[in-house]
């Protein structure tokens, strides 16, 4: 079994932003704002990426607030195949996944292999953008790698 600390050395770099899964956006945004906000709302629309094997769409609502240099993201689910679905689905809410950006998504999938996490969601949307969710066993914390120019 591998170790928080095998993660942790193999050179990730800070966490960029904390994900929070929520039932009702707007709810979340009342009580979310003093702390976090002011929030940026973004609609995305209609998107795809392929999700446990499979190409799929969904709708996703997004609010993004910050803490100093961490971002915090609510997300509300509204259609469609994700994780955010799957997160609601077992019946949770609130903390979903941290995001750290890189210069690689493919290369950190690989690294992470090495110490138990599989992509279950992923999307490369240009060259130079694509986004993963990867997950382990026994670990309800999703990981998610953010390749995005600066």
């Amino acid at each position: 079994m591998t170790t928080p600390a095998s993660l942790a050395n193999l050179g990730l770099p800070p966490v960029y932003q904390v994900g929070f899964v929520v039932r009702d956006l707007d709810a979340a945004l009342a009580k979310y704002e003093p702390l976090f906000g002011p929030f940026m709302l973004q609609d995305y629309g209609v998107q795809s990426a392929v999700y446990r094997g499979r190409p799929c769409d969904y709708v996703l609502k997004t609010a993004f607030g910050r803490s100093g240099n961490l971002e915090i993201e609510l997300i509300g689910w509204v259609s469609g195949e994700c994780p955010q679905r799957e997160f609601l689905e077992q019946g949770c809410e609130g903390m979903h996944h941290l995001q750290f950006r890189v210069d690689d998504a493919d290369a950190w999938i690989t690294k992470v292999r090495a110490v138990g996490y599989e992509p279950i969601w992923y999307s490369r949307l240009s060259p130079e953008i694509a986004y993963a969710y990867l997950e382990r066993a026994d670990d309800p914390l999703i990981i998610e790698f953010l390749q995005f120019p600066a």
